[in-house]
């Protein structure tokens, strides 16, 4: 496929976490067109297999194809972490692949060397050691505390965020001792930007809390302007697909896009 400017973006999470993102790159590439796929028939990909991720990504990444965009964008830490390499050799004649990692790991590695970086992520995230691994190879001298907190993604999925229900939690996450004195925290999940303001304020000024869909749409941004893809369309137009659809669901969304939008049902498996 030639890749051409007016072709859409593509990004695609386990569920609505990744609106993070694509609101971000909406909100810095106002003229692209733009597809996201919520795998929310399988969410949350965070407790599921490598194999089981791959699975789904490679079936994703089909339709994302099929529908003619010039870039794939991994919304997701634990499809990131698991199917990235995958999917990029998987695509790699038909889109290019961005996933929310890279770009993190680039921005950590110019502005903190030598510093204490703390990570908050999925169970799968976390245990795939990849931001550690990512940081050695830079050899910038950064030490990285990681800790996975399970319960942050589901209780933002359930709206409870920016009330006393999710303080507490947060605040029980990050008080432990895993974490330390920080210099800056990752946030590794894509659900995580809706309780930013939550977490700079346990730090208090203390920690810089670090938003990956700003940086990965950066990177984004960064890449179509050097390939010459950048589009500028008069009227962009963006479709939302999911998995498995339900109404209470698409209400939900409004949480991370901050309005309304409608939301197509695409089975992955009949």
């Amino acid at each position: 496929m030639n890749k051409l400017p007016e072709n859409p973006i593509g990004i695609f999470d386990s569920g609505i976490g990744g609106l993070t993102v694509a609101h971000a790159i909406k909100s810095l590439m106002p003229h692209e067109h733009m597809i996201y796929f919520g795998d929310t028939a399988h969410l949350p990909y965070g407790d599921k297999s490598e194999a089981a991720i791959q699975a789904f990504s490679v079936k994703i990444a089909n339709v994302l194809l099929q529908k003619k965009c010039k870039v794939i964008v991994i919304a997701c830490h634990s499809a990131s972490s698991a199917a990235f390499e995958l999917l990029k050799e998987y695509v790699r004649h038909e889109a290019h692949v961005i996933n929310v990692i890279d770009p993190m790991i680039e921005f950590v590695s110019q502005k903190f060397s030598g510093a204490q970086v703390g990570l908050i992520g999925t169970k799968r995230t976390v245990q795939s050691d990849v931001y550690s691994k990512k940081l050695k190879e830079l050899n910038k001298n950064i030490t990285l505390h990681s800790l996975a907190t399970p319960l942050l993604a589901p209780m933002i999925e359930e709206g409870f965020f920016n009330n006393k229900i999710s303080g507490d939690i947060v605040a029980q996450y990050l008080s432990d001792s895993s974490l330390g004195e920080l210099d800056a925290l990752i946030l590794g999940c894509t659900h995580y930007p809706l309780i930013k303001k939550e977490i700079e304020d346990f730090y208090k000024g203390r920690t810089q809390v670090l938003d990956s869909s700003l940086v990965a749409a950066q990177s984004l941004h960064s890449f179509l302007l050097s390939e010459g893809l950048l589009n500028n369309a008069s009227k962009p137009e963006s479709h939302f697909f999911v998995s498995d659809y339900t109404e209470s669901f698409e209400a939900s969304t409004r949480l991370f896009f901050g309005q309304n939008l409608r939301l197509e049902a695409h089975r992955l498996w009949d």
